[in-house]
């Protein structure tokens, strides 16, 4: 029993995983011109994918700390705790991308849709990741 039970949070944790990773891809796709998907998938942009990728593992970073920080409560508990903090990721990450755009030259935003690589996006994806470990942190 105790196998079905867990498998069955798993899937929960899972659903509710993706879900902050959707928001932080439709976050993203907000504050960049066009479709972020195209500028991946058709134009290949490398900026976009890096900027996105470090997003992604910065979300799970935030989820993953949340479950194993509350995961021995109940799972209704853990849960709270997922959703809040990864939705707190979400929207600190999107400030972070917009504070960044604010205090360098040009357009950031712009420049992670580009086609050509751009230094700027490593700069964006490390804010992206920075932003998760300081959440991070307030979990653990």
């Amino acid at each position: 029993m105790d196998l079905l039970v867990h498998t069955g949070y798993a899937l929960v944790y899972a659903v509710v995983g993706i879900a902050v990773l959707g928001l932080g891809y439709a976050a993203l796709d907000l504050l960049t011109p066009g479709h972020l998907g195209a500028h991946i998938w058709t134009e290949r942009s490398l900026n976009a994918a890096v900027v996105l990728a470090s997003g992604f593992l910065g979300l799970g970073g935030i989820v993953f700390a949340a479950i194993w920080a509350n995961g021995s409560g109940s799972l209704g508990e853990a849960l709270g705790w997922t959703v809040v903090f990864g939705l707190l990721g979400v929207v600190l990450q999107a400030v972070a991308f917009r504070l960044l755009d604010l205090v360098t030259p040009g357009d950031l935003a712009e420049v992670v849709t580009q086609r050509e690589f751009h230094p700027a996006a490593l700069v964006a994806a490390a804010a992206q990741l920075a932003v998760s470990l300081v959440v991070i942190a307030s979990i653990a």
